[in-house]
């Protein structure tokens, strides 16, 4: 006789409403992460996403978790827009600017004292992510240096804390106000960084060595 073979089943597929109701709870935790902190009651997050809180907890049994999922996805969609800026054939000191612009919008400096303070900033999930976005956007600083438009003395830490320092006041600062502001003084900055130099930088450049110490 022989011995019949076990079927292999696959995991069932999430269902579409279940995945529409994760990234709900996703955008509602990421905006009002920036609003108020990440301190904020999760059947605030439940009402804002329009669910129920079984539903937060069913996807997101921890605070830690939904955390680091609000911060992956920032950095999933600012990956995106590295590439998009890659893939533009135009000026490179343009597409490190649209790059540094879409950064902003992703609200990076509200979501920075996250990183720190609510979970293990070794977890694989934002290793992966953090990598990405510095590898792009590596690529972006080195191709407008090779076309001799970005200055010599800036480095990728030097970027990422200027779009940090200018894109956002700390989480729930209430300090909204500020926004209409960001993309103005952003491009200021990044005109400080164009080739050539019209000043020597206090210090030295800032590494992503730097940023991790």
């Amino acid at each position: 006789m022989q011995t019949a073979t076990p079927l292999t089943r696959k995991a069932p597929r999430p269902r579409a409403d279940a995945l529409r109701n994760r990234e709900r709870i996703v955008t509602a935790a990421r905006e009002m992460f920036v609003e108020f902190g990440s301190e904020v009651p999760f059947d605030e997050i439940a009402r804002r996403a329009g669910v129920g809180n079984a539903t937060v907890y069913r996807n997101f049994p921890d605070r830690a978790s939904l955390v680091r999922e609000v911060v992956c996805s920032v950095m999933d969609r600012t990956v995106r827009a590295a590439e998009q800026a890659l893939s533009e054939t135009g000026d490179a000191f343009e597409a490190l600017e649209r790059f540094a612009h879409a950064a902003a919008d992703e609200r990076i400096s509200a979501l920075c004292p996250m990183i720190s303070s609510t979970f293990d900033q070794s977890h694989p999930d934002l290793e992966d992510a953090r990598r990405r976005v510095e590898s792009l956007a590596v690529q972006l600083m080195d191709r407008a240096r090779a076309a001799g438009q970005l200055r010599d003395d800036v480095e990728y830490g030097d970027l990422l804390v200027g779009v940090a320092q200018l894109s956002r006041p700390p989480a729930g600062t209430g300090c909204g106000s500020a926004d209409r502001f960001v993309h103005r003084h952003l491009q200021l900055f990044l005109d400080g960084m164009r080739a050539p130099a019209r000043s020597v930088l206090p210090g030295s450049a800032v590494t992503v060595e730097d940023l991790r110490r």
